[in-house]
């Protein structure tokens, strides 16, 4: 994938406002200017993708995003806003979509690519990084490699980006993982991806599947983790030191907090569903890392939303923030193009460590 020249990217207005609270994401529009204007894409593996992703959990998932069939012309202009303006990152999972739905995400990425392909001529640089579930009737590198295949099959493309495992088993079942390892091998060796990567693995067991890929000549390009200013904890930040010494590209998922860093929500004000009962638990925790992003975006002329996204992009993360409607893509696309400043970084972090609450870590997440 080479770097995206003379593709048109985001740039964000700064309005001036008497009003002392973060501008509306609507004001956030992107304004179409050269690809240098101002950022460029970042390597991971053999791949150049953008220095922020778009997370599609939520297309199919009627249980926790309240998905419908009826958000699917919106999210194909989703889809395609995100590629105007640079975005070239998209990851997903083949478990992604409840009860019938199951796959809906992948089906949906496969039929925007199509319609994009066909109304600009071309799939462009487009890369789906794509997770593949650590079932426990996945017991053999054949099936993890025909699950490979399903997951082409309903996108209908003749090659993944990055292939991820979506967890490891290292805990509960270890003779599986070395299976699992193998069906990564053999997925890359057979030209179906074009890199692999892994998701909710802890340092220890990064190190050693980086260490068994190294030896069958498969380079580790990505590892997949809760990754924010509500989720710096010790074992997060080990993992970024031992991506950042191995030269793995860390993909940061969650990094809004499931929503809990956008200012949108308080203890009286709280999501629907099962999102709502983990709120109550946190949010009364977090006013010093809220009353810290309110501050800087405030004076940047920001979202808190798009000042938490570009902290994750500062610390030399790439975020996936899930979107499903047009105003978040929009409010997403303005975290891009610039950069919060030393001192910036170090108020949040500081505000994060101030607030007693911390998000609840994935219980497949080993050590």
């Amino acid at each position: 994938m080479a770097f995206a020249a003379f593709k048109p990217m985001a740039c964000f207005s700064s309005l001036s406002s008497s009003n002392a609270n973060p501008l509306p994401s609507s004001l956030f529009r992107p304004l179409k200017f050269p690809s240098f204007w101002p950022r460029q894409k970042v390597k991971m593996g053999p791949l150049s993708v953008s220095p922020m992703g778009f997370g599609t959990w939520a297309w199919g998932n009627q249980f926790l995003w309240g998905y419908q069939e009826s958000m699917d012309n919106e999210l194909q202009q989703i889809f395609n806003m995100a590629l105007e303006n640079g975005i070239n990152l998209f990851d997903t999972a083949d478990s992604y979509g409840t009860g019938r739905l199951n796959g809906q995400s992948e089906k949906l990425l496969g039929k925007f690519i199509r319609q994009f392909k066909g109304q600009n001529g071309g799939q462009g640089d487009i890369v789906i990084a794509t997770k593949f579930a650590a079932y426990p009737w996945r017991l053999t590198p054949k099936q993890f490699v025909n699950a490979c295949r399903a997951s082409l099959e309903r996108m209908q493309i003749e090659q993944i980006g990055i292939g991820q495992l979506h967890w490891s088993t290292a805990n509960y079942a270890p003779l599986q993982e070395l299976a699992l390892w193998d069906g990564l091998v053999a997925m890359y060796e057979q030209g179906l991806v074009r890199a692999v990567g892994v998701s909710n693995y802890g340092p220890k067991q990064l190190l050693k599947i980086y260490d068994y890929l190294k030896e069958r000549g498969v380079p580790l390009c990505s590892a997949q983790v809760q990754f924010s200013l509500l989720s710096m904890g010790e074992d997060q930040l080990e993992i970024k030191n031992v991506c950042d010494s191995l030269g793995i590209r860390l993909i940061a998922y969650s990094p809004l907090g499931l929503g809990m860093l956008t200012g949108k929500y308080s203890p009286s004000k709280l999501p629907t569903g099962p999102r709502g009962l983990l709120f109550r638990q946190i949010l009364p925790g977090l006013e010093p890392l809220l009353s810290s992003l309110r501050d800087i975006a405030t004076k940047r002329r920001k979202t808190m939303a798009q000042v938490a996204i570009n902290w994750c992009i500062c610390k030399g993360t790439i975020p996936i923030p899930g979107v499903k409607s047009i105003k978040q893509a929009e409010e997403n696309l303005g975290a891009v193009g610039w950069r919060l400043s030393s001192n910036e970084l170090l108020q949040l972090e500081y505000a994060a460590q101030e607030s007693p609450q911390r998000m609840i870590q994935n219980i497949f997440q080993t050590k």
